[in-house]
């Protein structure tokens, strides 16, 4: 126990962002207030800023690039106008800004090579049912925290946002389906600890799990009831404690669920200061093992004309689920792996095995007229629940497939939003 104790204590020492980062992202984001404050006195805008996200709640890990969410409430007076616009309005001679589309589009500000700004317009709500959008309720996400997480369970939250970062099961983006950032400090916040947190979601069975921090409803199933069908559907129900009809989980997936599940059962079996570091893919060793039993291994560069992000990387995850499935009917996937760059493109490898021929489906063979010409076409043939098959001999390796693939469909991909995919 001494032992993983201080293993997770150099783990902390680890994630945690060093005091210069901090200092100069707290200058930074000073420096930006004050001068959209003012901008915010000139014009006739009636709004106020907040700095919200992990780097308010001190819950912000170590990354090569930081974001700050800086929000911008808007009066309600504001509610008929789009605070977009405002909010382009007050950002004005701003340099390095880009437009980011979203349920309401936001904007992101390169302050330094490391440091991002993102500067989110909301409405100043008093209670949850007068929010318009998610984001109007980050103010009383900030609060909630704030107020009621001690520092203690603070170093707990680092290490489970760690822990699922490393593990790819941390956000709630459309790509990764995971847990968001405010649904982990609600977790950690209940279980009290990390460990705590790692051991009840092993035990969890093939059940959901229902959390109710502050017992908004009398019992689970007036929970199930009451929330909308679309909000119970993840396999963890959280209820907001700033809102009892939200569902902090709602965007977890059964699948990264289950991958999460099985990092925490490896991580009890074995706990080890690895599983909170990004394991790199090695994809010479996945090579040549490939080579050795003589399975092809392919490496793709797709490409997408979406904005970068929640959008692109949402495009081309299920471009990859769609070209995998593709691929299948040919060959049988080994391994495979997906790995967004968080701009426009991302990578996929794949190891295969040639299924070395195929059934190509003919017609009913009551249509005697077609089964005859499907007979003329094919040599190899057999009848299967009323239908001609053929079978086919796969003469052709991955990469000429993938070529062939490209030319043929390249309306389809573009339907998709997909570029180009190009072997690497």
């Amino acid at each position: 126990m001494t032992n993983k104790k201080e293993m997770l204590k150099e783990v902390l020492r680890n994630i945690r962002p060093s005091k210069e980062e901090l200092v100069g992202m707290n200058n930074g984001v000073k420096e930006f207030v004050n001068k959209i404050n003012k901008k915010i006195k000139q014009s006739k805008i009636n709004a106020s800023l907040f700095v919200g996200g992990s780097f308010a709640k001190n819950t912000l890990i170590k990354k090569n690039e930081y974001d700050v969410d800086v929000f911008i409430r808007f009066d309600k007076k504001h509610k008929n106008e789009d605070i977009s616009k405002l909010t382009e309005k007050l950002l004005g001679d701003e340099k390095n800004v880009s437009l980011i589309h979203g349920s309401r589009d936001y904007f992101s500000v390169k302050a330094k090579p490391n440091f991002v700004i993102e500067i989110i317009p909301v409405l100043n709500v008093k209670t949850p049912d007068e929010a318009e959008n998610i984001t109007d309720l980050s103010y009383s996400h900030v609060k909630y925290i704030k107020k009621n997480v001690k520092k203690d369970v603070l170093d707990e939250i680092l290490l489970a946002k760690a822990f699922c970062h490393a593990n790819k099961c941390y956000g709630a983006e459309s790509y990764i389906q995971g847990f968001s950032g405010y649904s982990l400090e609600l977790l950690i916040y209940y279980y009290k600890s990390f460990m705590n947190f790692v051991k009840a979601m092993t035990k969890s069975g093939g059940g959901k799990i229902i959390i109710d921090i502050e017992k908004d409803y009398k019992n689970k199933h007036q929970i199930m009831i009451d929330l909308n069908s679309s909000k119970i559907q993840s396999p963890i129900i959280l209820i907001d404690p700033t809102q009892k009809q939200r569902n902090a989980t709602a965007a977890l997936s059964k699948e990264t669920f289950e991958k999460f599940r099985g990092a925490c059962k490896k991580f009890l079996k074995n706990p080890s200061s690895k599983a909170f570091e990004i394991e790199k893919i090695d994809l010479e060793k996945i090579e040549k093992d490939a080579k050795i039993q003589k399975y092809e291994f392919i490496l793709l560069e797709a490409t997408t004309n979406k904005q970068e992000g929640d959008i692109a990387g949402s495009k081309l995850l299920k471009f990859y689920k769609h070209f995998s499935d593709e691929m299948s009917k040919f060959f049988e996937i080994k391994k495979s792996g997906f790995e967004y760059n968080g701009k426009k493109s991302a990578k996929y490898f794949l190891v295969v095995k040639n299924k070395g021929e195929i059934l190509a489906s003919g017609p009913s063979t009551k249509d005697t007229k077609n089964v005859k010409a499907f007979k003329k076409k094919h040599k190899n043939t057999l009848i299967k629940k009323g239908r001609i098959y053929a079978r086919e001999k796969i003469k052709f390796g991955v990469k000429e497939f993938v070529k062939k693939w490209v030319l043929k469909y390249r309306e389809q991909m573009s339907e998709m939003s997909i570029e180009g995919l190009e072997s690497l």
